[in-house]
């Protein structure tokens, strides 16, 4: 074996293998993981780079709900400062979601225009998901062909006026629609009417907000979303899970077979209501970070397996879009942006639950990959891309919000001390260096 030379060895004490954390030397050739073996082979590299004693090297992390915003919004973010941002965290691939963009992804002529602004600007991998609005049932096919994951609805409105959302009857539709190619449909599931009936969220309470987006809308939605994925067979997906009511409802439709996912996201597992301070509009998101019990209940939907997967809904806007002189939760843009912490808040909070890194390490990377059919990305494992973090598990830092690659400097972890440093990231057997993008756009199915 010593023989063979790799374009890239990496040996280490602490190697993340799907047979978990082992003293290993990785060989890299072509972009791709060509061996894994014992360390102490000497598997001879034109590259070799030997871990420190506390580093561990891990898979490249996958977010499946990314905002990037470009173009047509590329003030709130952009592709160049998206993927940088999510290179620092450890994230070696995003699906970037097919709102706020404008024109949204919802035709082949606006996906194939959001491909050419993103082309030479990507420092990760990126693809793109779909979007289902009222009138597009005919884009659908098209856009899969295309290499679209999936499709994206909401049952209610949007945020923003250019992606109107669907009733359950037409996502209904839509699904049946999206079964006959085998595709997925991922919603945003708040219930509209609900929403309506509930107290208006104006001011600088967080707790009247947080009353105006009740469990119940969450609910209720994906009630209707469970027993449409049952009726059409379709596969269904349940973005930002925030609501821990829901919890018992998807564990039975899960028993029950139907086709069924569910996400959460990081700003739902470590921050609380009880702690959100008047006007920090910096937390708004929809739907919104509840009680400290609620977040008990996800921790444990995640450990039981109820909730698959844990990626960032990274919703970044303008400064002035948060409201921030007045700290109206009611008039600021909802989202949170937190795309290169992910790993460092969740491993922070699961460190403490006794949770080992191995299986947040699935959460974030295995887990989103399958969501994605991504059959070459999110483990380290023969055959798979060459797409690492070099991660010090036992490294503390401060978040600074002005050091943070997304564009702006605004998130509610400003400050906050965590635990875990991505010290470097690779995509493909080279390290990741923020300075030329290396990224490719994938495509549902392949590259």
């Amino acid at each position: 074996m010593s023989e063979e030379r790799f374009d890239l060895v990496i040996r280490g004490q602490r190697i993340l293998t799907t047979a978990g954390i082992a003293p290993r030397e990785v060989g890299v050739r072509g972009g791709k993981i060509v061996a894994i073996e014992p360390l102490g082979n000497g598997l001879a590299g034109a590259e070799v780079v030997e871990l420190a004693d506390d580093e561990t090297l891990l898979p490249g992390l996958v977010d499946t709900h990314v905002h990037v915003n470009e173009p047509g919004r590329t003030e709130w973010e952009g592709f160049a400062s998206a993927t940088r941002a999510a290179a620092a965290g450890g994230v070696t691939t995003i699906i970037d979601m097919p709102l706020n963009s404008v024109p949204p992804t919802t035709t082949v002529a606006n996906l194939k225009l959001k491909r050419e602004v993103a082309e030479d600007q990507a420092f990760i991998d990126v693809g793109f998901w779909g979007g289902a609005i009222p009138g597009n049932k005919a884009d659908l096919r098209p856009l899969h062909d295309d290499g679209v994951f999936g499709f994206k609805c909401f049952l209610l409105h949007s945020g923003v006026d250019e992606f109107p959302h669907l009733d359950a009857d037409e996502m209904e539709e839509d699904m049946a629609e999206l079964k006959s190619f085998d595709s997925l449909m991922i919603v945003h599931a708040e219930d509209s009417h609900a929403i309506d009936r509930a107290p208006h969220p104006g001011g600088d309470h967080y707790e009247t907000f947080l009353a105006s987006r009740p469990r119940g809308a969450e609910n209720k939605a994906i009630a209707e979303v469970i027993e449409r994925a049952r009726w059409t067979g379709a596969r269904a997906h349940i973005l930002h899970l925030s609501s821990s009511d829901a919890l018992p409802m998807i564990a039975s439709a899960k028993r029950d077979g139907v086709k069924l996912t569910v996400e959460t996201c990081p700003h739902y597992l470590t921050l609380m209501a009880e702690e959100i301070p008047d006007g920090a509009t910096a937390y708004k998101c929809c739907p919104p970070i509840r009680e400290a019990s609620n977040r008990e209940l996800l921790w444990q939907g995640l450990l039981d397996g109820t909730i698959d997967c844990i990626v960032s809904d990274h919703s970044p806007s303008t400064l002035d879009l948060k409201d921030l002189e007045n700290g109206d939760f009611a008039v600021a843009w909802g989202g949170v942006s937190s795309l290169q912490l992910g790993l460092s808040l969740i491993w922070s909070e699961a460190r403490h639950r006794g949770i080992p890194l191995e299986q947040v390490v699935s959460w974030m990377a295995e887990k989103p990959a399958s969501l994605a059919r991504l059959t070459n990305k999110g483990q380290l494992a023969l055959g798979y891309d060459a797409d690492f973090a070099v991660f010090a598990p036992d490294e503390a830092f401060v978040v600074d919000v002005s050091k943070l690659k997304h564009k702006n400097p605004i998130t509610p972890y400003d400050g906050k001390t965590l635990s875990g440093v991505v010290r470097k990231t690779f995509l493909r057997g080279a390290v990741v260096d923020g300075q030329t993008p290396t990224g490719k756009l994938i495509r549902r199915g392949g590259v």
